[in-house]
């Protein structure tokens, strides 16, 4: 998952290794930004909007350069130039937004009026308008994703010590079937974000800070108020989707729970309360549950596509080829760039494959620069921030994604994923900066997991990554298992994230309480505990990247839904008939242009007329994750029938939802 550049408006404050704490204080932001003082005389809110826009788009790129060198060159300089070019750029954001001030209650055009609005909205770190302030904020923001980017786990003295970073544990959770093997990559991981609890305290404050300045009751309130709906209405909102997808998460929990106890025994396969083991479940933070397919494969003996091990081949044949290139006595160092030769080839032929799905919808081919400044895998000599991204490096034409590309299933349909943020980029490139977002954020995750609904077992079989498919029952319930796994597993995980950050924005859950509020929203909603106690000495939710990273994590929840409504949508539009699971519209151009049409609309007008342009409806619905879970949620009540569902979380985890307060007037 990513953090679109463009829909953040560029705050994705990327890594470094150690804290600037003893960095001199920034000057004020005018003399820091070089921005005027005062806005020119007469100018009209049409002047000032198209003038903001020339100013960002100019400022823009050197921006995300700084960004980009400080997530792929984790260093103390990298990180400076960083947090320097971010803590401009929020300087100037400020100075924005209280230029706008003069237009408040004055007639102005919708486009205007919006674009206003926009701006307000366009940053997920609200600046405080304290110039001291905004130099901790920046700090602090860079040092904490840089501590996650060079996060290691070390065990053991002298030369039996043993450091692992976060790839080499998810291994461990993605293969490993070693219970207590397991549990100490789960438990190693976790240890990297207790340094962070401190600086995320204070990041709080500063943030809240900023949101106050711009009329905000908190950091929360603002992120809600970014979805054309009042910030209480979404937060209903996204209560109502639950509602339609809570039953079949509670039978897959179920299911899991009878199977994780077959194989580690009821004593090790639930916790009380018959919640999931955390580390069990094949995935660092349970969003996921497609590593356990060894246990949760309804008919292991049915066919299923084996995308992984089809992945693994074409890697172990390019780096055959690179061996025979390089004929006679090579050293250790010739063989490991042997190796990372080979896994760059692999990497971008996936790429490759991702990319053909675009253009088999009449979409354009990424351009050169891509394939030449992408980050496809991680590099031999240097730390780098493998949390899978997309990058608008200018908006002309700069796109890139970073990841550090492994030969199997997950990478795979993560790099579908990031092209569809990257060809959103391209659509809305034509449009005033302003309007260069998702209809709202949601939307932007959605688009390439649409296109990862639609690679059906017959398009992989298509591809060459899948032998042929049988036709039968068994087949179908593997294939709808092996979605849901990575779709219906991570719809509560979606919710949960933010409901605790609300919480810890408007002080219902104090920072004495950080991770006890956080292990009561899992169970809550995701069924899940750890199986031994974490207090707050630890920091668990600093290690999701979202929450160092401070990426606002809703927008996943209902890209979740979204993506099938898309889905369904453009299966309509290819004329597909029969059940919604069996559709790809690979290579239907009337699908793609539809497509295309949402995507460069991007902010421009309201989301709910976006989506009702190609949905035929205003609402968000999950009824279409439904429809395409039908024969396997009739399956899961079949096999379930009989057995005690659901668990127990303690009454005490029932964390309220935030009371939106109207915000309080904007100052003058």
């Amino acid at each position: 998952m990513t953090k679109p550049i463009r829909a953040l408006l560029a705050l994705s404050i990327t890594a470094a290794v150690i804290g600037l704490g003893g960095c001199k204080k920034e000057p004020t932001p005018t003399t820091t930004t070089g921005a005027p003082a005062t806005a020119p005389a007469g100018e009209t809110a049409d002047q000032f909007v198209a003038r903001v826009n020339d100013e960002y788009r100019k400022m823009y790129p050197e921006m995300t350069a700084a960004q980009w060198l400080s997530s792929t060159y984790i260093n103390d300089d990298s990180q400076l130039l960083s947090a320097k070019a971010n803590e401009r750029y929020l300087a100037q954001l400020n100075s924005w937004i209280d230029q706008a001030k003069r237009f408040e209650g004055q007639q102005m055009s919708p486009e205007t009026a919006r674009a206003i609005q926009l701006l307000k909205l366009g940053t997920a770190m609200p600046p405080p308008k304290n110039p001291e302030h905004l130099a901790e904020l920046t700090q602090i923001a860079t040092k904490m994703e840089g501590t996650y980017g060079a996060g290691t786990y070390c065990k053991g003295e002298g030369d039996d010590k043993q450091c692992r970073q976060l790839g080499d544990l998810e291994d461990v959770l993605r293969s490993n079937r070693d219970y207590d093997a397991q549990l100490d990559a789960w438990q190693g991981w976790h240890t990297v974000a207790q340094p962070m609890r401190k600086d995320y305290v204070r990041f709080v404050e500063l943030v809240n800070e900023g949101a106050r300045d711009m009329g905000f009751a908190d950091t929360g309130e603002m992120w809600r108020s970014g979805y054309d709906m009042t910030p209480a209405e979404i937060a209903a909102e996204t209560d109502r989707l639950w509602s339609q997808v809570k039953p079949l998460y509670e039978q897959l929990h179920c299911f899991a729970r009878t199977r994780l106890d077959a194989k580690y025994g009821t004593d090790r396969g639930h916790v009380a309360g018959n919640m999931l083991p955390a580390h069990l479940l094949g995935n660092m933070w349970q969003q996921d549950w497609g590593n356990r397919w060894d246990i949760l494969a309804p008919y292991p003996d049915a066919s299923i596509p084996e995308i992984t091990g089809a992945l693994e081949s074409q890697y172990k044949a390019s780096f055959d080829a690179q061996l025979t290139k390089n004929p006679g006595k090579r050293s250790p160092d010739d063989l490991a760039q042997i190796e990372q030769d080979a896994k760059l080839a692999t990497a971008k032929l996936m790429t490759e494959r991702a990319q053909d799905f675009y253009t088999s919808l009449g979409m354009a081919k990424l351009p050169e620069s891509y394939w030449s400044k992408t980050q496809f895998i991680k590099p031999r000599d240097r730390d780098v921030v493998c949390h899978a991204s997309a990058w608008d490096m200018n908006m002309a034409g700069d796109v890139r994604t970073k990841m550090c590309i492994k030969p199997n299933e997950e990478d795979f349909t993560t790099i579908y994923h990031e092209l569809g943020h990257v060809y959103y980029y391209m659509a809305y490139n034509k449009l005033p900066p302003l309007f260069q977002q998702g209809a709202h954020d949601g939307f932007h995750e959605a688009i390439g997991d649409t296109i990862v609904l639609a690679m059906t077992p017959q398009y992989l079989q298509s591809i060459g990554l899948a032998g042929d498919q049988q036709v039968s029952n068994e087949a179908l319930i593997n294939a709808q298992m092996r979605m849901a796994l990575a779709k219906v597993s991570f719809l509560p995980f979606g919710l949960m994230i933010d409901r605790w950050r609300w919480g810890v924005f408007d002080g219902s859950i104090k920072p004495a309480d950080y991770n006890k509020a956080w292990w009561e929203l899992k169970a809550k909603y995701q069924g899940v505990a750890p199986v031994s106690a974490r207090g707050e000495e630890f920091f668990d939710a600093g290690a999701k990247y979202h929450v160092p990273g401070n990426t606002p994590y809703t927008r996943y929840f209902l890209s979740h839904v979204l993506q099938f409504q898309f889905y369904k949508a453009l299966c309509d539009a290819a004329g597909h008939k029969g059940p919604l699971y069996e559709c790809s519209f690979y290579g239907n151009k009337e699908a793609g242009a539809k497509f295309q049409a949402m995507l460069s609309k991007g902010a421009s007008q309201p989301w709910q007329k976006t989506l009702k342009e190609l949905t035929g409806g205003e609402q968000m619905d999950a009824s279409a994750v439904l429809e395409y879970f039908a024969p396997l949620q009739t399956w899961l009540k079949q096999q379930n029938e009989g057995k005690t569902c659901g668990w127990q979380a303690d009454a005490s985890v029932a964390a309220p939802a935030p009371t939106d307060k109207p915000a309080a007037p904007a100052k003058s």
